[in-house]
């Protein structure tokens, strides 16, 4: 037990100074980097120095004890600041997954509609024409086919299907449960804790992966605009800012794509275990009639 709890402490000591600590400590460096040199000074090295010496002549710098006291509020202040780092990453996280509850939102869900719309319009006039030349034996049918595909692909940049949600995240985290539903009519919100009973514990573990890197790169985006902030004292720090919070943006799509990847493979692989676990035969592959039966046991109607 003593040492499972040394190892406990050793782990947590680890995440801490990975997520608080040092990009606390980072992001106070920062700051007093923009608070002491300004827009007018941004690239005055020299003051810098200048503010360093100063401080080390101090005669506190010399006291172990004034020393010690500094260290802990150093560090104390950066897990404050990653803290609330931590916290603005789960409201980054909120908006990138939240519904049209707003004015805004429903305007920008809307504006996501309409031009999912007009690429998915557009897209099914190239595929009929592109079936129409190949029919015909027309020369150029397999330039349309490769319109038609180039279409496809266009629409799916939007959204795999309609646009429920003002962000691009929150459409690609919730797809899976339309495509799920016009596959097998199984309600995967209804089916996902039996489906993560039923699920092999790599399985588990890839999908808690792929929804960590989710919240990773919210808290990132978090820090971004953290320090944009600073760029109201020090411009270069909106640089800074601009590039985490970007890349922030792009690591959460790409782990919203993980995660409902992983989502739809979950059902694909084990909803006929999720039937048969549930008394119904399923003897070949998931139906649309077992699905329905499925969803309608686990609503458990009265």
């Amino acid at each position: 037990m003593t040492a499972f709890l040394n190892a406990l402490g050793g782990k947590l000591a680890e995440r801490w100074l990975a997520l608080l600590a040092i990009p606390g400590l980072v992001y106070l460096v920062a700051l007093a980097t923009a608070v002491t040199l300004g827009q007018r000074h941004w690239r005055d090295t020299g003051r810098l120095r200048e503010r360093l010496d100063a401080l080390a002549a101090a005669p506190g710098a010399h006291s172990a004890g004034v020393l010690a006291v500094v260290a802990v509020g150093v560090l104390a202040g950066a897990a404050l600041t990653g803290t609330g780092a931590q916290a603005l990453g789960a409201l980054v996280e909120r908006v990138w997954l939240a519904g049209p509850r707003g004015p805004v939102t429903r305007w920008l869900t809307a504006r996501r509609l309409r031009r999912w719309r007009a690429a998915d319009h557009a897209y099914r006039t190239a595929l009929v024409a592109a079936g129409r030349a190949r029919l015909g034996g027309a020369a150029d049918a397999e330039a349309l086919a490769d319109e038609a595909e180039a279409r496809y692909a266009r629409r799916n940049e939007i959204g795999l299907a309609a646009p429920h949600h003002p962000c691009w995240t929150g459409d690609r985290v919730t797809a899976p449960d339309r495509r799920v539903w016009r596959a097998y009519r199984v309600d995967l919100t209804v089916a996902w804790p039996h489906l993560w009973l039923l699920a092999p514990d790599s399985t588990r573990a890839e999908l808690g992966t792929a929804r960590a890197a989710l919240s990773a790169a919210a808290r990132l985006a978090a820090w971004g605009a953290a320090y944009l902030l600073l760029a109201v004292w020090w411009w270069p720090a909106a640089l800074v800012g601009v590039v985490t919070a970007a890349t922030g943006v792009v690591r959460g799509r790409t782990a919203a794509e993980s995660f409902a990847e992983l989502a739809e493979a979950l059902v694909d692989l084990h909803g006929k275990d999720l039937a048969q676990a549930l008394g119904l035969e399923c003897e070949g592959r998931l139906t649309p009639e077992t699905g329905e039966e499925v969803t309608r046991l686990l609503s458990k109607p009265d």
